[in-house]
């Protein structure tokens, strides 16, 4: 008898499981040869190889039915395990589910929710780096934040890295109060903010804690190569020519870059240039590189904050 220990990533056991075990005992009826054991974020599997390696198959059918649609009912669960060779794609169309990017926490549901968002998602997909270019609340940093946090699920990537480059302290936090990470999470409080929308509170604490989360100012890049990662650059129009290039320059193998600005509020001096604005001058052409400009038309926070854009872009 073989024994596996199957690990639940980004997910309340309690929806998979149910109240008092109920999905779980629906779960079980389909492997009577398995002793199925649930303990917290983990579950036990005593049997044998082939039934254990069946029972992994369809446990990952499910979470990935879960992740996607955010639901995982009695009756989804026997309908998923009781057909032989269940098409995902056919069960994801069924639910209706195609522009949704991931399943945050409370039943929140992140999406695609304008055409350029859409493209930001479709980009990500087919390259390697996209730069997400626009005016504030047309959602480009909240939908890179939920592509990194589907591909951590998906397992497509061993860890997610967020950067600003902190360019209000000058990169140069020594006269703010505190320890370093007390001086650095204000200013990445929108990161964190975002983060938690879309990862349960104690799930996130263990990724921060184990690196396989990491947020830091633009800084701390310099020297590092970011291998099976999924990476964000927020607030890039406050990066210098030599720090888009230091950042740009850290992509190892495996994985992904999302590079996200607002050409209209450049906090740098006057005489330096963003390296932003550099960045997509040189690298609009570059096969593998995406370049997706959104709009007023894009605004998804209160419907005032587009009028004020419009006004302001109307000023100039």
């Amino acid at each position: 008898m073989s024994e596996k220990i199957i690990a639940l990533e980004s997910v309340d056991p309690v929806e998979i499981y149910g109240v008092n075990d109920v999905k779980l005992n629906v779960i079980k009826k389909y492997f009577p040869k398995l002793k199925i054991v649930a303990r917290g974020y983990s579950i036990k599997v005593l049997g044998d190889d082939n039934e254990i390696a069946h029972f992994e198959k369809k446990l990952e059918l499910l979470l990935e039915y879960y992740y996607k649609s955010g639901i995982l009912t009695d009756t989804v669960i026997e309908r998923l395990l009781g057909q032989t060779g269940t098409n995902l794609i056919e069960a994801k169309e069924n639910a209706a589910i195609n522009d949704i990017i991931v399943f945050g926490n409370n039943g929140l549901v992140v999406k695609a929710r304008t055409e350029n968002q859409k493209k930001m998602v479709s980009s990500i997909t087919k390259s390697d780096m996209l730069f997400a270019v626009g005016p504030a609340g047309t959602g480009k940093t909240y939908t890179a934040v939920a592509l990194a946090v589907r591909a951590l699920k998906n397992k497509e990537v061993k860890r997610i890295i967020l950067t600003r480059p902190a360019v209000e302290a000058g990169e140069n936090l020594g006269f703010l109060p505190g320890d370093l990470k007390e001086k650095l999470d204000p200013y990445m409080q929108p990161l964190y903010d975002a983060l938690m929308d879309m990862i349960p509170g104690e799930k996130l604490n263990q990724y921060i804690e184990a690196r396989i989360i990491q947020i830091a100012p633009l800084a701390f890049m310099r020297g590092r190569t970011l291998d099976n990662a999924f990476v964000i650059l927020d607030e890039a129009q406050n990066t210098t020519e030599s720090q888009m290039k230091m950042f740009l320059t850290r992509m190892g193998n495996s994985a992904k870059f999302i590079v996200t600005g607002d050409v209209t509020q450049i906090d740098l001096p006057s005489k330096q240039p963003s390296g932003l604005l550099q960045a997509i001058r040189l690298l609009k052409k570059v096969e593998g590189i995406d370049i997706i400009e959104l709009d007023q038309s894009d605004v998804i926070r209160h419907r005032l904050v587009k009028a004020i854009i419009e006004k302001y872009e109307g000023s100039k």
